[in-house]
């Protein structure tokens, strides 16, 4: 991209805003933080809102949340849990609070599982309210390294009486006490056989505030064009090395404490190489859609996000995966001219694209033309296209709701504001 062609989505800037609560043991030295979002506020817990706070964690200058070996306790809803966003951080500096299953939902405890035992491989530590040591939930209590029991909702008698059944079940788990706010409550538990606290009696929660730049859309998307096609480091480099935005936004991120390296990463080579594709295509994924341009809603960003996942899950049926990852392309280039406020022809004017995709998206011809308008059917509601698309791809009408279920879903775990 040429640099005059930089200025069209400008880079910005957000506030973060984020709260850490020190989590104790009894000699009162700090065992980790439970960290909160503060930078919107009054927002519903979601997977977006998930991945949002871990991205803002690591877009704070020189990762000051990060405490050296301290541990980050982050809540987590069970739809954000299998989102990609958890592979930018390094396990062993997290643990996952998850929360327990309505009891109007019970039988969704086995079919969660597998996500479970997935995390606890990778080595992330789960930590559990005391819901976990009942009956019901004896298939999670061997994956659990906390549990903890909130003041607030239990009487001390009924703690006594969960702690000696952790003992007995889970000798090897880690106990936590929230809201504490007396040295009475402290000394109690203590005799209990609770070795962590956290409480305002200890700490309240403290601000940790910094400024986030946001590096422009076009910027973004050229940078997932090249990561989707398998581009050269070289090449992956030079789009780095011309936006200074982008550029510092994923240093900084990979040098943070989260990321788990031992030594610091001073040129976009050496990055890219320790990133690798995968994990640099989810990086930037999540980077586009936290980032706006141009005085366009945020939305327009997920809703490219979606319509790539939705081309490449239908065009996996029944192409190789060349093909499908064409499919990503035109789906996330197919809003280009709304992101960057010029016609498409001029959006795509300085991207090096395939045939199909620049048929598709300035002819609406080719192989994959049916594709993109069956997505956009699927978005507008137009039972005639998506009949006949439908038909001409040989895709069943499950097939395509279930695969547009998936990328919503897939796009929500990258984080949208």
């Amino acid at each position: 991209m040429h640099s005059t062609d930089q200025t069209l989505v400008s880079a910005g800037t957000a506030t973060i805003s984020l709260a850490r609560q020190a989590i104790v043991d009894i000699s009162r030295s700090i065992a980790g933080y439970e960290l909160f979002d503060r930078s919107v506020h009054n927002r519903e817990h979601t997977a977006s809102s998930d991945a949002q706070m871990l991205f803002n964690l690591l877009s704070l200058a020189e990762g000051e949340t990060w405490v050296g070996k301290t541990l980050l306790f982050i809540n987590c809803t069970h739809d954000s849990l299998a989102g990609g966003h958890l592979d930018l951080v390094a396990p062993e500096h997290c643990v996952l609070e998850i929360p327990s299953i309505p009891a109007s939902q019970l039988n969704q405890i086995s079919l969660r599982l597998p996500t479970l035992q997935s995390l606890h491989a990778r080595g992330f530590k789960l930590a559990f309210d005391y819901s976990v040591l009942t009956h019901s939930y004896q298939e999670w209590l061997p994956l659990a390294t906390y549990i903890k029991f909130d003041l607030s909702t239990l009487k001390p008698s009924s703690i006594q009486s969960f702690v000696r059944l952790a003992q007995a079940k889970n000798p090897k788990v880690k106990l936590i006490a929230e809201k504490v706010e007396t040295e009475s409550q402290y000394l109690q538990l203590k005799e209990m056989g609770v070795g962590l606290f956290q409480g305002y009696w200890f700490a309240r929660p403290t601000l940790i505030e910094g400024q986030s730049m946001r590096p422009g859309q076009a910027a973004i998307l050229q940078l997932i064009n090249l990561v989707r096609k398998q581009a050269s480091t070289a090449e992956i480099e030079d789009v780095l090395k011309r936006d200074p935005s982008l550029s510092f936004n994923l240093l900084r991120f990979i040098n943070s404490a989260g990321f788990g390296l031992r030594t610091e990463v001073t040129s976009f080579k050496h990055a890219v190489m320790l990133l690798g594709l995968n994990r640099l295509f989810k990086w930037a994924a999540l980077l586009m859609t936290t980032s706006t341009g141009n005085g366009q809603a945020p939305a327009i960003g997920t809703t490219a996000v979606i319509r790539g996942r939705l081309m490449e899950l239908l065009a996996a049926e029944t192409l190789p995966p060349e093909d499908c990852d064409n499919a990503f392309v035109i789906g996330i280039f197919s809003l280009l001219d709304s992101l960057l406020g010029m016609p498409m022809h001029s959006a795509l004017a300085n991207l090096s694209l395939p045939e199909s995709v620049t048929d598709a998206l300035l002819k609406q011809s080719g192989p994959m033309a049916d594709y993109l308008q069956l997505v956009l059917a699927c978005e507008t509601g137009d039972d005639a296209t998506f009949a006949r698309c439908a038909q001409t791809l040989q895709l069943t009408e499950k097939q395509i709701n279930w695969a547009h279920l998936q990328a919503m879903a897939w796009a929500d775990t990258l984080g949208s504001v």
